[in-house]
């Protein structure tokens, strides 16, 4: 596996001989970003979710603008991103002269925490058959509220079996995840999560819960996934890739596997069909990550710094995504 100080020494090696990029890779990357160009602001939260954060979270908002540039990400789009996450609670800006140093602050760290083990963590194997129910009673929360509890159970995984009561498989998502979130949201006082399991003789609650997650169209979502960047990854196998064209296939496949993956209810395999890609998906990601990192990880030390200089080693954890690196 790879640790912090081997590729500090792969960044930092005097006369490397840096790879080419490879044409196949520059004619997918322009497709991509001309036929789906993604938004400055949700590109900047996989940034910094998938890279930055693992470096201490903070970085100079030029370097963060030289970072963006080959997304198609312009300065004056980079800038107003920025500073709207900053206003919605996610970084905060300090500066120096006329330079701006932005940090993540300890809401936007659980923010990314949340939805990174999501993306990043194997998917469960074993179910116990137990199911977490959360109840909302109706007057205990008020209408603008109740919608946003509603997205966010939904992202935990939670099938609305009405307006008020929320179900999902025990163990299928991470369970700190749910308390964090009700006390983000001030509902931890106003309703109740329970444990339950199916009695012996009644109906079994999956019976009622299952048609209320989307699962088709998760699907064909993680199917056109598999199409479309199987492609280009094929295109790494045969050279050790040049990292900025590793950098920003990486984060392409992140970002895209990212939405995709907040979709995925991450039911149990018993309560899936037969056929399911979401593994195949988490396998893509996988294994492009490993065969990737090195070198995207050397063009962030090449593109980035923070206040205290050059970019630090990434941390621990970064090295146990997917499984170990």
């Amino acid at each position: 596996m790879a640790t912090a100080n081997s590729v500090s020494r792969l960044t930092t090696r005097a006369g490397a001989a840096r790879p080419r990029p490879d044409p196949r890779v520059a004619r997918w990357i322009r497709t991509e970003l001309r036929t789906a160009p993604p938004k400055a602001r949700s590109l900047i939260v996989t940034v910094w979710g998938d890279a930055i954060a693992p470096h201490g979270g903070s970085v100079w908002l030029s370097g963060l603008i030289r970072l963006l540039a080959p997304f198609g990400i312009n300065e004056r789009l980079t800038r107003t991103s920025v500073y709207r996450l900053a206003r919605e609670g996610w970084l905060a800006a300090r500066q120096d002269g006329r330079r701006s140093l932005y940090r993540l602050t300890p809401e936007g760290s659980r923010r990314f925490e949340h939805a990174y083990r999501r993306i990043y963590a194997p998917p469960a194997d074993r179910w116990d058959g137990g199911w977490d129910v959360v109840v909302a009673p109706p007057k205990a929360i008020a209408k603008r509220l109740r919608h946003d509890l509603r997205k966010e159970l939904g992202w935990e995984g939670f099938a609305a079996l009405g307006p008020w009561l929320f179900v999902r498989p025990s163990g299928s998502a991470d369970s700190a995840a749910l308390p964090d979130t009700l006390r983000a949201l001030q509902t931890e006082r106003q309703i109740a999560v329970l444990a339950a399991r199916d009695v012996a003789g009644a109906q079994p609650l999956d019976a009622f819960a299952r048609e209320c997650w989307n699962l088709q169209s998760v699907a064909a979502e993680y199917r056109r996934f598999i199409a479309r960047f199987g492609r280009v990854i094929r295109a790494f196998d045969a050279g050790t890739g040049h990292p900025q064209q590793c950098f920003v296939v990486r984060t392409l496949l992140i970002h895209e596997f990212r939405r995709v993956s907040l979709h995925d209810p991450q039911l149990p395999a018993e309560l899936l069909p037969a056929d399911w890609p979401g593994p195949a998906a988490y396998r893509l990601c996988r294994d492009f990550y490993r065969r990737t990192h090195q070198c995207a990880e050397q063009h962030l030390a090449a593109t980035l710094e923070t206040g205290r200089g050059a970019l630090p080693p990434a941390a621990p954890y970064f090295y146990e995504r997917f499984g170990g690196l």
